[in-house]
């Protein structure tokens, strides 16, 4: 009798319990492609996406390595074209850019000198002890990453750039908890802030695009931030900060190190790789004047940082680059294609509106969008939704009468609300940059979110409510 919970807990040591999400998501498919009441096409694309969530959001591998077996069991179920549509996305090729353009940040030098003044600029009560160096950095660092999001126009570029830095400054903690704040905190705030700028979300511009399309109803740069950027972008960044500081503030007051270590200038890498981004910025500003998707921006950077004698970095930093994450994205775009070839998102997307309740208030019309847009963000990836949801959208306010900026808006906020990295190419290249697990991000992404659905999303709708 003595020997059984000795046992017992042998066996769920030895035993990692995210393995449980293989037979999970093997009976959920299961399911799915024997019950679901849709098309067979439609049925087995949709029993792949459950399988590979399942696996996603356990994790007992790394989720490349999921994203090549969703690539495989596309192909070989589909098409190979299909499979690899994600490939040919410019979202992807904008991650294995970032990847090389964060490389050369760190290597150039530029991540050491940000940090040496975001420490300079510390009052000199804040080095008294870890935790209030680390509230006076998070706070500075995250109303850098805001002003990021008016200046660069790409989310994922925003987190690409700040992403070395951030993780260069965190080195003067000792603590693992409070590097993971600085390096989460500000990656977030420009992130997830970005919803009340027009620009400052994918989304955003997919939605705003789709809605003077379909309807003929345009949606200006100014009236975007005057409706949202409040509460979706102050009143976000605040809570956003908050969150960040109460999860990862530093334990150990004697856990930092604020000594700035060498010179205090710039070298000639860090200052060249510095105007390097400053026309990388410069392009992704006009992105208006000349229609060039931000792919290209991040492209001229990356070259001249790798042009032999104008370059700041060799060849040798692509051998040290991790690429490993362009496998993941590449399958969420193939099985968002796949749900959208098969049509299954247009059907799913009709019946969660024909749920909709009659003769509602706008608030509760708005509330109703918001959890619609967010449930069909856990099959697919946001900017999938967008494509597909916005014009069923658009459709539905008007023939239910509902004022269409509202309605845009509110779906933008709900597809900038995410849980889960494959919801997301941005939380996606977070990942990939390889400073915080699987269930760190899911933990602050879900926490934001929830403060998201809870707080700050019944606040915007009451601002709609009385103003239309």
């Amino acid at each position: 009798m003595s020997t059984e919970p000795t046992r017992l807990a042998v066996l769920r040591e030895e035993f990692d319990l995210s393995w449980l999400s293989l037979p999970v998501g093997a009976a959920a498919a299961a399911g799915v492609f024997l019950y679901a009441p849709v098309a067979a096409d439609a049925a087995t694309m949709l029993a792949i996406t459950v399988f590979c969530v399942s696996l996603w959001v356990g994790a007992p591998v790394e989720p490349w390595l999921t994203g090549l077996l969703a690539v495989g069991l596309v192909g070989v179920v589909f098409s190979t074209d299909l499979a690899l549509t994600g490939f040919q996305s410019p979202a992807t090729w904008l991650v294995v850019l970032g990847v090389l353009l964060g490389e050369a940040t760190r290597q150039s030098g530029l991540a050491a000198v940000v940090e040496r003044a975001a420490l300079g600029v510390l009052p000199g009560d804040a080095t008294a002890d870890a935790a209030t160096t680390y509230r006076h950095l998070l706070v500075v660092l995250s109303a850098a990453a805001l002003a990021f999001v008016v200046l660069v126009p790409s989310a994922l570029v925003r987190v690409l750039i700040l992403g070395p830095i951030l993780v260069s400054i965190g080195t003067s903690f000792s603590e693992r908890r409070a590097r993971v704040g600085l390096f989460l905190g500000p990656l977030f705030v420009t992130y997830f802030a970005g919803t009340g700028i027009l620009t400052g979300s994918l989304a955003n511009i997919i939605i705003a695009g789709l809605v003077e399309t379909n309807a003929g109803v345009s949606i200006g740069w100014v009236e975007w931030a005057v409706w949202l950027a409040p509460v979706m972008t102050v009143g976000r960044a605040a809570v956003v900060t908050a969150i960040a500081y109460v999860l990862y503030r530093p334990t150990d007051a004697d856990a930092v190190d604020t000594s700035v270590e060498g010179t205090t200038g710039a070298s000639a890498e860090a200052r060249r790789m510095m105007a390097f981004l400053l026309v990388g910025v410069a392009i992704w500003l006009t992105d208006s004047v000349h229609g060039l998707h931000p792919l290209y921006g991040a492209l001229v950077v990356v070259v001249l940082a790798f042009t032999p004698r104008v370059g700041v970095v060799g060849a040798d930093a692509v051998e040290q680059a991790n690429f490993s994450i362009v496998f993941f994205l590449g399958a969420i775009f193939a099985i968002a294609a796949g749900l959208q070839q098969t049509g299954f998102t247009e059907v799913a997307a009709d019946v969660i509106l024909a749920t909709f309740p009659q003769d509602a208030s706008l608030a509760v019309a708005l509330g109703f969008l918001a959890v619609a847009s967010i449930a069909l963000t856990f099959l697919m990836e946001g900017l999938a939704v967008a494509s597909v949801l916005t014009p069923v959208l658009v459709a539905f306010a008007e023939g239910a009468g509902l004022p269409l900026v509202p309605v845009a808006m509110t779906e933008a906020v709900a597809l900038n609300t995410y849980f889960f990295p494959y919801q997301s190419a941005v939380l996606v290249a977070i990942l990939g940059l390889d400073v915080v697990d699987t269930m760190e991000l899911v933990k602050m992404a879900a926490l934001c979110s929830l403060a998201t659905l809870l707080v700050l999303l019944p606040i915007q709708i009451g601002v709609f409510a009385l103003a239309f």
